[in-house]
């Protein structure tokens, strides 16, 4: 790709990558999906995202020191979502903008995000969402839309700091006490409810009333998102009222717009 003009007045600096395309069907971007690189170091992680043949790239990297590189336009489909879902949605690439932060993740030690870096995210989020009109209730984790495959940005991504500046859908997580929960191989009505209540919100479950692995990464991923105290997959009484939490303050027509794209 030939070099353009970036869209974000904050980004410090335009690497093309040359993977990329168009979006499906006409598709407009109204979500952003937060990642991190999982890489060891910068140079390799840009690199993987911007080499023709990798086939991975993201239309912005924002790294430690709160630079911002766009690699691809944001009217463009960027290959970083994968196999992904949310609220009914599969191609998720075609609606989304995708934004890498460079951490090496929980394969590489997993440090904490420097405040500068996350201060950055904050700003090129917000950007992104007043030109893209896109909702609160739609910036997501990789882990959201890919639960089996994915825990990016994972539990030390502070979503409460950028929801207090008006980036994502958070509530205060409700305390862990000591409680009856629902686990691995629960089979109930009460399981069902579970599993539905988290479709409404968009994760990809099955209602099947039957607690399997599917679900419980469907658990895991929600946890590491909206209640990053203890992520162990276990639906406790502090990760339902917090997911119920959640879907109360919803705008309505969001749930409403999620039901129906799953039912087509």
């Amino acid at each position: 790709m030939k070099t353009f003009t970036p869209d974000s007045s904050i980004a410090s600096d335009v690497i093309p990558s040359a993977n990329y395309g168009d979006r499906n069907k006409g598709r407009q971007a109204d979500m952003i999906v937060l990642h991190y690189t999982g890489m060891p170091d910068v140079e390799g992680a840009i690199a993987q995202l911007c080499t023709a043949g990798t086939e991975v790239s993201a239309h912005y990297i924002v790294l430690e020191d709160g630079r911002i590189v766009q690699c691809v336009p944001e009217s463009k489909r960027a290959w970083h979502a994968g196999v992904s879902c949310w609220a009914g949605e599969e191609d998720i690439n075609s609606c989304s903008i995708g934004v890498e932060i460079i951490n090496r993740g929980h394969d590489w030690g997993y440090p904490d995000f420097p405040l500068r870096q996350i201060a950055a995210v904050i700003a090129l989020c917000r950007g992104i969402m007043l030109r893209r009109n896109v909702p609160a209730h739609r910036v997501l984790a990789h882990s959201d839309v890919a639960p089996a495959r994915k825990k990016d940005p994972g539990e030390k991504f502070p979503w409460h700091s950028l929801a207090n500046s008006g980036v994502g859908h958070w509530v205060q997580p409700a305390p862990i006490v000591r409680s009856e929960a629902l686990k691995l191989g629960s089979i109930s009505d009460d399981v069902a409810g579970l599993q539905a209540a988290l479709a409404r919100y968009g994760y990809n479950v099955p209602t099947s009333g039957k607690f399997d692995g599917a679900t419980m990464e469907v658990v895991t991923a929600f946890q590491r998102h909206f209640r990053p105290e203890r992520v162990d997959g276990i639906a406790d009484h502090s990760t339902m009222t917090t997911l119920h939490a959640l879907l109360s303050s919803l705008p309505a027509d969001a749930t409403q717009a999620a039901t129906t794209v799953a039912v087509k």
